[in-house]
Order: C-alpha cells, then sequence, then structure tokens
C-alpha cells in the first residue's frame, strides 16, 4: 500500500427500523432546531416524513420543513434554503432522502453557517469553507453515497453549470440506512442509482500510482457485488437483501476507501457534470455516457490496467478494449445509455462540445484527472467520441 491519510466519522445505523434512531442521533450531535430538507414529495407519500417529525417533536426537537429538492440539486433552492434556516435558527439540518436532498442539506449547512457569503462561492473556489452546521442524512435511495461522503454538488441554472465541493465540512455526522425504503424507486432512477455507485468506485479505480493491492480488492468487490445485485433489484425491487447489499455499496463507493493510496482521477464525474448541467441529464446517465469515450481515449496510457481491471471485475477479459465492452454492456443491461442519442440530446454540433470542454477545465483555469490530466483539447475530442 502507498501511504495514505483516510477520516470516515459519519455514524452509520443500518438495517430495518434504523430510522427510529433519528432524533437520539440528532441530540447526540447537538440539534435541538431542525431544518428538514426532502425532495419532490416521494418521502411525504410514503409517511416517512411525517414519522420523522412527530419522533422528533416527542423528543422536544422543534423542526421546520423544508422540501422540492430537486435532482442535480438546483442553488436556487439552496438558497432559499438558506434563508429559511436562518429565519427559523436552525442548529441543524436534516436531510430525508437521496442524493439530491443530502447535497441540498449540505449547500445549506454551510450557506446558513456563514449569511454573509453566497454559498455558489465555496462551489467556485472564490470563498474557503472554514465552517458549517452538523448534518444528518436518513437515506432512502442507493445512489449517490453522499450519506457518507466529502462530496457535494449544486447546479447553478441560470449559469448552466453543475460544480462539485470536496470538503470534510461535507461528512454528515450520521447516516440513516433502512434499505426498506428503497423498495419504491422507479426503474430508471433505479438503474441511474446502479451506475453511479459502480463509476464512483471505477472513477477512482484508474490512477496513476500503482500498488495498492487492499484498495484494488476492495474495489473490485464492490463492482462485482453491484453487478450481481444490479438485475435483482431491477427484477424485485422489494428484494430486501439485494437492496441492502446495494445500499450498503454505495456508501462504501464514495466514503473514500476505494482510493486509499492513489490519487483519485474522476474525470468522468467531470464530464458528466456539464452534461447534467446544460442538459438536466441524470447524473448516472451522464457518466455512463462518458465512460466508454473518456476509456477508449486514455487507455493507451496503460492498457494492463484496463485488463486488470477487467478480469477482477468480469473473471474473463484479453485486453483493455474488451474491459471497455464489458463494461459497456453492463450499463446497456441497467438500462442506463453510453453516448448521447441514448442519452435523449441528440448529436450535438461542435459549438456545443466546444462550450462543454470550456465549462469543464473551468474556462481554461484547470486540467481534468489524474489517470492523463486532459486539457480542453481532450475533453472536447471525448465529447466528440460520445457525439453519436
Amino acid at each position: 500500500m502507498q501511504a495514505f491519510t483516510f477520516h470516515s466519522p459519519t455514524e452509520v445505523v443500518f438495517g430495518r427500523g434504523a430510522e427510529e434512531n433519528t432524533a437520539a442521533l440528532i441530540k447526540k450531535y447537538g440539534g435541538s432546531r431542525v431544518l428538514a430538507v426532502y425532495g419532490e414529495g416521494s418521502v411525504v407519500r410514503s409517511g416517512l416524513l411525517d414519522k420523522i417529525v412527530a419522533q422528533l417533536n416527542a423528543k422536544d426537537i422543534a423542526v421546520q420543513k423544508f422540501g422540492g429538492a430537486m435532482p442535480n440539486p438546483h442553488l436556487s433552492f439552496a438558497r432559499e434554503g438558506i434563508a429559511t434556516a436562518l429565519e427559523f435558527e436552525a442548529d441543524f439540518i436534516l436531510a430525508i432522502g437521496g442524493g439530491s436532498a443530502i447535497d441540498a442539506a449540505k449547500a445549506i449547512a454551510h450557506g446558513t453557517a456563514n449569511p454573509g457569503t453566497d454559498v455558489w462561492k465555496f462551489w467556485t473556489r472564490e470563498e474557503a469553507l472554514t465552517k458549517s452546521l452538523p448534518v444528518g442524512a436518513v437515506l432512502t435511495i442507493s445512489a449517490a453515497g453522499s450519506e457518507t461522503s466529502m462530496s457535494a454538488v449544486i447546479t447553478n441554472t441560470e449559469l448552466g453549470q453543475k460544480r462539485g465541493l470536496g470538503t470534510d465540512f461535507n461528512r454528515p455526522r450520521f447516516a440513516v440506512m433502512n434499505p426498506e425504503f428503497t423498495f419504491t424507486i422507479p426503474k430508471y432512477p433505479m438503474a441511474c442509482g446502479l451506475a453511479d455507485i459502480y463509476m464512483h468506485t471505477l472513477d477512482r479505480y484508474f490512477a496513476p500510482e500503482e500498488g495498492n493491492e487492499t484498495t484494488d480488492e476492495i474495489a473490485a468487490a464492490i463492482m462485482r457485488t453491484v453487478i450481481r445485485n444490479a438485475s435483482r433489484v431491477l427484477e424485485n425491487p422489494t428484494d430486501y437483501r439485494a437492496q441492502s447489499e446495494i445500499m450498503w455499496c454505495g456508501s462504501l463507493s464514495h466514503n473514500r476507501i476505494t482510493e486509499l493510496g492513489r490519487s483519485m482521477d474522476f474525470s468522468v464525474h467531470q464530464l458528466g457534470h456539464e452534461l447534467s448541467g446544460k442538459f438536466d441529464a441524470a447524473h448516472g446517465a451522464s457518466l455512463t455516457t462518458m465512460w466508454g469515450a473518456w476509456a477508449r481515449y486514455v487507455m493507451d496510457v496503460n492498457p494492463e490496467r484496463f485488463t486488470q481491471y477487467g478480469k477482477a471485475v468480469f473473471g474473463e477479459c484479453k485486453n483493455a478494449e474488451e474491459a471497455i465492452e464489458k463494461t459497456e454492456a453492463f450499463f446497456r443491461g441497467i438500462g442506463t445509455p453510453t453516448n448521447y442519442t441514448e442519452l435523449g440530446i441528440g448529436v450535438q454540433p461542435d459549438e456545443v462540445l466546444d462550450q462543454l470542454a470550456e465549462s469543464c477545465t473551468f474556462f481554461g483555469k484547470r486540467q481534468v484527472g489524474s489517470f492523463k490530466p486532459l486539457d480542453k483539447e481532450d475533453i472536447k475530442a471525448i465529447y466528440a467520441s460520445a457525439n453519436r
């Protein structure tokens, strides 16, 4: 193993009935006035929101509900949530939902703790984040891994830009995880969630550093587990055992354990963020759209690494191209796209590809990735390869 520092402080309560611990966990981490952040209505229809609110009220915890978090969570929603939290004098932010609600809650926590700074400036790196409110999560969708991660994404719809922020201030104090909450997720969002989980590990697997056998084995096991259980949850969403494996893979895939001893590439996430920001594409779908194009563009840097990945995950693999083909076959098999037409945005003109590449480099301020650092021309070429 190469040198690393690992810190994953989130307390996880996992299994049937885990949500019954929510009030006790909030009190444990100092909460008394809670802003409850949730999405478009599933937690309302299922009765989960009312159950959590009643539990908190019974423990003398004041609650202000704040619903409406959208996929690719919007900056405007976060700003409104900050205003609501400040008026309510919230001291704790509770997310009830999936990655969108959790990422929105993180942004609201940052903005509430720093009322003199526009929260978008933390995502553009114009301001350094030095404090935040505590966040807890009651997870209902296996996908983003935000319940244990140091990451959060926000979309500025006015600019058509989706940006990620990595900081330990994004780490939730706790994650409540009951796999039963995933039983009613529609098939396509579930497939996109499976893709997101898989890609969180795959985007970490390809890095310039070698000699991290344990990390490689953990990563391969997570990807094999996702593949093995994907068809089961898509065919039978109420398969508790399969859903429980997928849910835990989601957390492990994004809490940094699959990158220990190496740098994080995440090129495909950066490429996908631009598609989501411009076209409002589902996050997981944007990743599967871009992965094959990225992989073929960079595979000559270390083709043996791709072959190693293929053998570790799929069992048999002769070369890098076969590893890429098997991965794309998995993506198509769960119903996610591998090019722009399948994504539903159609073939794009050259000027759009140029705009995507320009935005992905933060307008010339950065390169993307570590396996093969990519500049604007590289990124545009990758976008062009998926443009069919």
